[in-house]
């Protein structure tokens, strides 16, 4: 696909240019309404293909969970049924669509690795996710940022403290998600680990808060969260946080995510996938 037409199918998804404007955009580049159409049904995630393990994989234990915070939120929380120990904990932060099939599914493959998993629905206090991406896409634009970061905490509070748990948490957020993964790493202090998936940086200021060693992934094409990476690394320098910065070159934004056809680039997700795994298992055991 055009890289024109996924540039401009991200603007529509993360920089709040409104669905007309956007429809009549693409059926310009694009020369019809139906053509139209049939690229936003390679864009948009299809559901149907998230699941590479099965929601009842009989290797895994999953519950859904409630987190006590301020405003209430709830959660899917996966563990291998088999391990020796206790466990190290993720938590798994998902995109601007909310807790959705590929998000859960990413939890399971990381319980997998021998991980406590929890992937909390950040959309909780507005009710919980809805089945239409662009209805979740709107709810998430109006969460209060300070309180969906203590939320985050939270999430991480609960494995510090689950009985299934080592004691050690790190995150892992993709897009929106990574974003607010390296938020969490400004405001615990006690974070063991965190990985950013193509997520917008914090300013100088938060960066210098961070202990937390960090792993960011970012997307050679993705020009508009690539903008942040050179002041990020300053900080980030100034500050001696230690992190590992990876370029995937030749990818889009949401190259990790498999149910976004157009999008998804499987060798770099596959890389940069063994990298988080290795990462964290170093951070928090395992």
């Amino acid at each position: 696909m055009r890289q024109e037409i996924i540039n401009l199918y991200d603007a529509y998804t993360h920089e709040h240019l409104d669905r007309r404007r956007f429809m009549s955009q693409l059926v310009q580049l694009l020369g019809s309404t139906a053509a139209a159409a049939a690229a936003i049904r390679a864009l948009e995630p299809n559901p149907a293909a998230a699941q590479t393990v099965p929601a009842d994989d009989a290797r895994l234990q999953a519950d859904h969970v409630e987190i006590v915070s301020e405003t209430g939120l709830r959660g899917y929380l996966v563990r291998p049924v088999e391990s020796a120990g206790d466990l190290p904990a993720i938590v798994v932060i998902h995109e601007n669509r909310g807790l959705n099939p590929y998000v859960e599914d990413v939890a399971r493959r990381a319980a997998l690795e021998g991980f406590l998993v929890l992937a909390p629905d950040f959309l909780s206090p507005m009710g919980g996710t809805p089945s239409d991406p662009d209805k979740a896409r709107e709810m998430i634009g109006e969460l209060d940022q300070q309180a969906t970061i203590q939320n985050a905490v939270a999430a991480v509070r609960f494995l510090r403290t689950h009985e299934d748990g080592n004691g050690k948490v790190g995150v892992i957020g993709f897009c929106w998600g990574g974003a607010l993964a390296n938020q969490t790493a400004v405001h615990d202090p006690e974070l063991d680990a965190a990985v950013a998936f193509y997520g917008r940086q914090p300013s100088a200021e938060e960066a210098a808060r961070i202990r937390a060693p960090l792993m960011l992934h970012y997307a050679g094409l993705d020009e508009r969260i690539n903008a942040g990476i050179a002041d990020y690394e300053a900080a980030l320098n100034s500050a001696g946080v230690e992190y590992m910065l990876y370029m995937y070159e030749g990818v889009n934004h949401a190259f990790h995510n498999h149910t976004s056809a157009d999008r998804y680039d499987r060798d770099a997700a596959e890389l940069a996938w063994s990298r988080t795994m290795e990462f964290l298992k170093e951070k928090l055991g395992g």
